[in-house]
């Protein structure tokens, strides 16, 4: 476990505007490991990620993604008279000029602190859905025209095809001989498979265009001002050129949700229509200025497919014994899949 003293030895090796006095834990990330570094004198803030390396194999790569999507982001920004700097991820380089720093083989990097927002872990009103749906159109259309080539850091992410080979290869093997007591939930997983390899079908023969796009747009990923509007989005580590599909479906998983992501009751968990409409209403407000027909015409069915992936993932995770999602207790993930499931049964209800 890192100390107190590495983390502000590891804080001073970037190129921050004082001397850190405190870095302390921020968050409980499924992935990345994140705090927050206080400088002594100063109210400026920042904020510090370890990156998992098990997940993302290339943070050079990933990182120079960040940098040239907030750069674009910025230009963007203050061309419309904009905050650049409350509106865009700032990326902080490291004393020896790379935007990541090395310390006993993990890689760190560094980003300027927001201050004066508001985050939330799910959209309560169907007004900060419509602003939430606004704010993903925007960044969106913002990057529309972006025509940098980017690391593929995360390959096969939102790729069934990618997905249901893991998926196999985790059944066959079963190493903690969980899959007899899931054969129920393996079963719906199953069921859809076809579906959901006709939809992936469009996007390999280039019937859906690939975009830059986020790829995690939970609501969590999105900060707010005061006011209630999309500030900035956040944790670009997942920005690929992909369908803005996968955006839009993963919006809808995260802010239709009348319940948790890894709610243990079943009984709270549905797809709410209204916060749906807000949504739709709020990203077509900004996205519709570039979406070709075939977009406009899967965008309910991309949020049943992110939804299915992720009771997949969740549960070839449970399978494989838990090694990709973080868990809090033995059975985390399997409660997350059977929360999951019932969200897509509302979607698939409710849409279809």
């Amino acid at each position: 476990m890192i100390t107190g003293a590495q983390l502000l030895e590891i804080a001073r090796s970037f190129q921050l505007e004082g001397t850190p006095e405190q870095v302390d834990n921020l968050g409980d990330g499924f992935i990345n490991d994140t705090y927050i570094i206080r400088l002594s004198g100063s109210p400026v803030k920042y904020i510090l990620q370890r990156k998992n390396t098990n997940i993302f194999k290339d943070i050079p790569g990933m990182m120079n993604n960040i940098h040239a999507i907030t750069r674009h982001l910025k230009k963007k920004i203050e061309a419309a008279g904009g905050d650049p700097m409350r509106e865009a991820l700032t990326v902080v380089p490291a004393n020896d000029g790379k935007l990541y720093y090395v310390y006993e083989g993990e890689y760190w990097c560094v980003t300027v602190f927001i201050g004066n927002s508001v985050s939330y872990d799910k959209a309560d009103t169907p007004l900060l859905a419509e602003r939430g749906g606004r704010g993903i159109g925007k960044f969106q259309a913002m990057l529309s025209d972006f025509d940098q080539p980017l690391v593929d850091t995360l390959p096969g992410f939102h790729n069934i095809k990618f997905r249901f080979g893991q998926w196999d290869e985790t059944l066959a093997r079963d190493p903690q001989n969980r899959a007899a007591s899931v054969r129920d939930l393996i079963a719906e997983v199953e069921s859809r498979r076809d579906v959901m390899l006709d939809f992936y079908k469009l996007i390999e023969n280039g019937q859906i265009p690939l975009r830059v796009t986020h790829n995690d747009t939970k609501i969590a990923n999105m900060l707010f001002d005061k006011e209630g509007n999309v500030l900035c989005v956040l944790d670009l580590d997942t920005v690929l050129k992909a369908p803005c599909l996968y955006d839009f479906g993963d919006s809808i998983r995260s802010y239709t949700n009348t319940g948790a992501e890894d709610d243990p009751n079943l009984d709270n968990v549905s797809m709410s229509r209204e916060m749906y409409d807000a949504f739709l209403r709020g990203y077509l407000s900004e996205a519709g200025s570039f979406l070709t027909g075939i977009e406009r015409q899967y965008l309910p069915f991309s949020a049943r497919y992110i939804t299915y992936e992720q009771v997949l993932r969740f549960l070839m995770d449970y399978i494989d014994g838990d090694k990709y999602y973080k868990v809090k207790y033995p059975e985390h993930n399997l409660v997350r899949t059977k929360a999951q499931l019932k969200l897509l049964q509302s979607i698939e209800q409710q849409l279809f």
